[in-house]
């Protein structure tokens, strides 16, 4: 690699003795790829012999192909290759000795017109060539692909020259927040900013990031969830609001977590959280109109439908089903321990019962998930910030969306008194002392706020990464995450 480098800093080198500067400040494009190929594929040579326009375009070199005093090469723009065709009697001699210092990766700028060669393929005859920037390292396999995942993600850059397709992937995530943020806007939904420090964790059950502030001399911890400063505003009297944010939590890295991602959460007073499935599906189905014409995706080789209206199950009675656990022994606390005992003998009994319930559902229910489902009637002991059931006090008024196996969005009937949330915060506590480090502290000043009355009100987080997978068909978080947290080389 040095050697390469070294070689590449020589030709850098002698562009300064041809008078040419090695790094101009732009260079006008009057023509991108696609466009060229949309304009002109469908024309035959003679048509194109008849054709006036000068095309300006740019790329970087990703092949050439040298014969003596004439060359082939293919460039790419970020989006589409084409082919550029070099004659000496057609440059001057400063352009034609800049070719010989050209090598792959570099890019350069052309001007010329449109033609066709014998084998048909579209091309520009160039008659002026200009420098825009020295690549001093060769392409990864030479355009046959960056296939180590890892390198993939570490150097983004790479992956998007080599790997043109990833683009798509990026595009489409775009194109999936812009529809959000338009479906709520047209919802009259107002979209807020709310602190990424907090002074106490709160709004979800992980573990935060810790940072310090000097001029405060005071720890403070990277937002798990906004909600407690949303509901705040809720508070305030405003009645819809969402923030597309990005949320930190010092967790493990998998195929379906980062430390560092995106949601969107948002609040409405006077709804429940039967009104929020029923946005959420009228949500889904409006993305499916921009991105999936059957309403249909493709996960790992299955066809899943997003069509509403979409199944819901009860979350502890499919726990019951899935494990044949009969439903009672599962409300009973030390039966369920017998049972986790026996099932997993060589885990560590997890320290709550609300960890116990998670440990049953992640393995018996989760991955069984595939057609969208609403898994709906959390416990209490696991939705700190839930309404109790109109039906069982036991559960709460929550859901949780799954999808392919995986949790795209959790929303439930906001808690807005504020003595049954400090008794839940309190009983949070207690679970922190048995051992359970995710569990929630006190907010007071999210309680101060509570006691001047919030109306009843809905509100849910959907994680967009996770929406992007299910609208690429991206197997892993990373895949749609430009540049996903990983270890450190050493």
């Amino acid at each position: 690699m040095e050697e390469q480098f070294n070689i590449r800093l020589e030709k850098l080198k002698k562009l300064g003795a041809l008078g040419i500067t090695p790094y101009p400040y732009r260079f006008d494009v009057s023509h991108r790829f696609k466009d060229i190929i949309a304009r002109y594929q469908d024309f035959s040579a003679d048509e194109l012999k008849e054709v006036p326009d000068e095309i300006r375009s740019a790329g970087r070199i990703i092949a050439i192909r040298s014969m003596g005093k004439s060359a082939f090469m293919h460039l790419f723009d970020g989006e589409k290759k084409l082919q550029i065709y070099l004659r000496k009697e057609m440059v001057t001699e400063r352009d034609f000795a800049l070719y010989h210092l050209l090598d792959i990766g570099d890019i350069i700028g052309v001007k010329g017109r449109i033609f066709k060669t014998h084998t048909h393929e579209l091309s520009i005859l160039v008659n002026e060539l200009t420098f825009l920037a020295k690549s001093f390292h060769p392409l990864p396999e030479k355009w046959h692909g960056l296939q180590d995942k890892e390198l993939r993600f570490r150097q983004r850059y790479l992956d998007l020259i080599v790997n043109p397709e990833v683009k798509d992937i990026f595009r489409k995530r775009s194109l999936i927040i812009q529809n959000i943020r338009s479906f709520f806007h047209q919802q009259g939904y107002i979209e807020v900013e709310t602190p990424m420090m907090h002074q106490i964790p709160g709004g979800a059950s992980a573990r935060p990031f810790t940072t310090h502030h000097n001029a405060l001399n005071i720890d403070l911890f990277l937002r798990v969830a906004p909600e407690l400063y949303l509901k705040r505003l809720l508070v305030g009297g405003m009645e819809k609001v969402f923030e597309i944010n990005r949320n930190f939590r010092n967790e493990g890295i998998s195929m379906m977590h980062n430390p560092e991602f995106t949601m969107i959460e948002f609040y409405e007073l006077y709804k429940d959280f039967n009104d929020y499935m029923n946005l959420t599906e009228a949500l889904l189905l409006n993305l499916n109109r921009e991105l999936l014409p059957d309403n249909t995706i493709q996960w790992q080789e299955r066809s899943i439908s997003l069509q509403p209206p979409f199944k819901r199950v009860k979350f502890m009675a499919i726990i019951a089903e899935k494990s044949g656990l009969a439903l009672e022994q599962l409300w009973d606390e030390a039966e369920l321990k017998k049972f986790i005992a026996r099932q997993f003998p060589d885990e560590p009994l997890p320290p709550t019962f609300g960890k116990m319930l998670e440990l049953m559902f992640d393995f018996y229910v989760e991955k069984n998930l595939i057609e969208p489902t609403f898994v709906i009637n959390y416990p209490k002991a696991i939705s700190p910030l839930s309404k109790m059931s109109r039906t069982d006090e036991r559960e709460t008024e929550r859901f949780e969306l799954y999808i392919a196996g995986m949790e795209i969005a959790n929303g439930f009937s906001e808690l807005n008194d504020p003595l049954e949330q400090r008794r839940r915060f309190e009983a949070q506590l207690q679970d922190r002392e048995k051992g359970d480090d995710e569990a929630q502290l006190i907010d007071n000043n999210f309680l101060n706020a509570l006691e001047y009355g919030m109306a009843p009100a809905a509100g849910e987080g959907i994680g967009i990464d996770r929406l992007v997978m299910l609208y690429t068909g991206a197997a892993s978080i990373k895949e749609v995450i430009l540049f996903p947290l990983l270890r450190p080389r050493e």
